[in-house]
């Protein structure tokens, strides 16, 4: 049987995420992974822009990345950018230089095509079973929600209202004020009317979270049971009542006390809460005892596609 390896790097607002796998059959096996807080977004995403810091941190990470990849001699890279470079003005310049520099090609990805990849690596990790379920990914920039089952898509669609636009639009002090938290749920009703629209109609009795905020909150839950994530596990169940518990503690502290919680990572610490503030809204509509956090997302959507063969 043939062993192929391959690299996926997801650009998010936020997190850069290189991923390098093994192929093997139907399966794959992590040779490396890591994440870093580039924040492509920060002061300039509102703006659509992306800052000249912010390029000087991607250019940096991705020449890491691009060592790494190196390193192991992989030639098939897939490279992926989001909402920030995607609605960026001066995007199609940074991707245009990176080709230039590094010789990585970026494919710039639309927020439907995000959708569908996050779908497939949710489905991928086994979180889906026979029932209509609601599925989200919170990034920096947008947020993914899908609507379907482990057969099939009903519905999906991308929003521009991701963590960091919720930080720059909402959180002004810290901790975040009430009548902040209901101007973002004001905010919230109005720009996901298609999507309380498609809950009705589908009416999804299942809600799944992938990575990022999710995972941090899994982690804090965990945490607090004294208890550790066991290595390999794609899917984690938090219960509604123990999220409610810990959103009621993230909106209460400062950056320096949200820092200080066991199981929090510092790359999530700022947008942890406005994120939170946005689950506690899903919940309105997709009542669930507990919500089921995948491991998997974009990027393992990504390596799915490769080991179908499918076109990317």
């Amino acid at each position: 049987m043939s062993i192929r390896k391959a690299a996926v790097i997801d650009m998010g607002t936020n997190t850069f995420h290189l991923l390098l796998v093994e192929l093997n059959g139907t399966g794959f096996k992590t040779i490396y992974k890591e994440k870093i807080p580039v924040k492509i977004g920060q002061g300039g995403i509102s703006q659509n822009q992306i800052a000249p810091d912010a390029q000087k941190r991607a250019f940096h990470t991705l020449k890491h990345f691009k060592n790494l990849i190196d390193g192991e001699h992989i030639d098939q890279v897939f490279a992926f950018a989001t909402s920030a470079v995607r609605n960026a003005d001066n995007g199609p310049e940074f991707v245009s230089q990176v080709k230039e520099d590094l010789g990585i090609d970026i494919h710039v990805i639309s927020g439907d095509e995000e959708a569908q990849l996050i779908y497939e690596g949710i489905n991928f990790s086994g979180s889906l079973n026979g029932q209509v379920t609601l599925m989200m990914d919170i990034g920096g920039g947008s947020v993914e929600f899908i609507i379907g089952t482990s057969e099939e898509v009903f519905w999906k669609k991308s929003f521009e209202i991701g963590g960091q636009r919720l930080l720059d639009a909402f959180h002004y002090h810290d901790p975040i004020l009430p009548e902040e938290i209901e101007k973002l749920e004001t905010y919230c009703q109005e720009k996901l009317q298609p999507l309380i629209e498609a809950i009705q109609h589908y009416k999804p009795t299942g809600l799944v979270g992938a990575s990022g905020t999710f995972d941090t909150l899994t982690d804090i839950y965990y945490a607090s049971m004294l208890q550790c994530k066991l290595t390999g596990q794609h899917a984690f169940e938090l219960p509604t009542e123990d999220f409610e518990r810990i959103f009621d503690m993230l909106k209460s502290l400062n950056r320096e006390q949200r820092l200080k919680i066991p199981g929090m990572i510092p790359m999530r610490v700022d947008m942890i809460v406005v994120a939170s503030c946005l689950i506690e809204f899903i919940l309105r509509y997709v009542p669930v005892e507990a919500m089921v956090c995948s491991y998997y997302s974009l990027k393992e959507g990504v390596v799915f596609r490769l080991l179908e063969k499918a076109e990317l």
